[in-house]
């Protein structure tokens, strides 16, 4: 007589895994990354040179800000040659026989690191202003934006050189050249507060209105806590978006005041103090010290405000 083995149940499925992964991947945002190669290739282009830049000290070919492993015999040596002294140079060298393409790894960091903190400056000042005008409104909503207004009327660059100018004259010049890259950032940050505190104001007003704010009020809640769990998180958005793209503002301005050699020290060059000192041998045939970090600069901040354009199309369903 046969009988029935005993079956083991069957083991359940992980689909709560499968489902989640699978509710991502057919989100609106990630179908829409999809769907636009030019997004894809500009996240790649931006992701390649953030990660040398971050990883600069173990991806670089040679430290170019060390006075011991520079030999002024190895200057001007072309792209993808050897030097005399027998070392290989992808993208050549400059007057001093530094590696262009290590100190287009050391001046990103510079760049990334002060394009940065000054778009995360003027989104703290920006947004914190924004909530206040759009929330208390009356005087306070007067009196902020009409100096986001005034502000708004001259070019962000002359603000920064204005800021920075003031800060250079206060601070002793014993210290000026260690303060540098931080009055940058601030310089930087106080020219471009502005347009965040004019989008998070205009988002804050229509918030006030609904009914969930009216319910936070009548139940008593402090409007610090109102503003922060509630009207916050529905602003965020277009944040974002200002953020995205004013990182890539941040980092031309910084490259331009660095330009104008009114930015960053020499002993921490950045982008644009490479294109500064490129220039110079332009028209001598060394090409190669301008080009590259030129080249370095403009993807960075193409594939930044690529990014940025997307994230607003992404986020606003009216523009897709």
């Amino acid at each position: 007589m046969v009988t029935d083995l005993p079956q083991s149940p069957e083991q359940p499925v992980p689909a709560a895994k499968t489902s989640r992964w699978k509710s991502f991947w057919r989100s609106d945002i990630v179908w829409s990354y999809r769907r636009s190669p030019v997004t894809v290739v500009a996240s790649i282009v931006a992701f390649l040179l953030i990660f040398m830049a971050v990883f600069a000290p173990l991806l670089a070919p040679y430290n170019p800000f060390n006075p011991a492993t520079l030999n002024l015999m190895d200057g001007f040596t072309p792209p993808n040659s050897n030097s005399m002294g027998g070392r290989y140079f992808a993208l050549g060298t400059d007057s001093q026989g530094r590696d262009v393409l290590s100190t287009i790894m050391y001046g990103s960091r510079v760049s990334l690191f002060v394009g940065a903190m000054a778009t995360l400056f003027a989104m703290v000042m920006g947004v914190g202003l924004g909530l206040v005008a759009g929330y208390v409104g009356g005087l306070w909503d007067a009196v902020i934006m009409r100096v986001a207004d005034v502000q708004l009327s001259f070019p962000a660059i002359l603000i920064a050189l204005l800021i920075f100018g003031v800060a250079r004259g206060i601070i002793p010049p014993n210290q000026q050249e260690g303060a540098a890259i931080w009055v940058l950032i601030i310089a930087i940050g106080l020219a471009n507060w502005a347009q965040f505190a004019r989008t998070v104001r205009g988002a804050t007003m229509v918030e006030r209105q609904k009914d969930y704010v009216a319910a936070a009020r009548i139940l008593g809640v402090n409007p610090f806590i109102i503003l922060l769990r509630h009207v916050l998180p529905n602003v965020v958005g277009p944040v974002l978006v200002i953020g995205t793209i004013g990182l890539a503002l941040a980092i031309i301005e910084e490259a331009t005041l660095s330009y104008l050699g009114v930015g960053v020290p020499p002993t921490q060059p950045s982008l644009g103090t490479l294109i500064r000192i490129g220039q110079q041998f332009l028209f001598s045939g060394e090409w190669w010290i301008l080009l590259f970090p030129a080249i370095t600069l403009v993807l960075l901040a193409l594939s930044v405000n690529l990014l940025g354009d997307w994230l607003r199309d992404a986020l606003n369903p009216k523009l897709r």
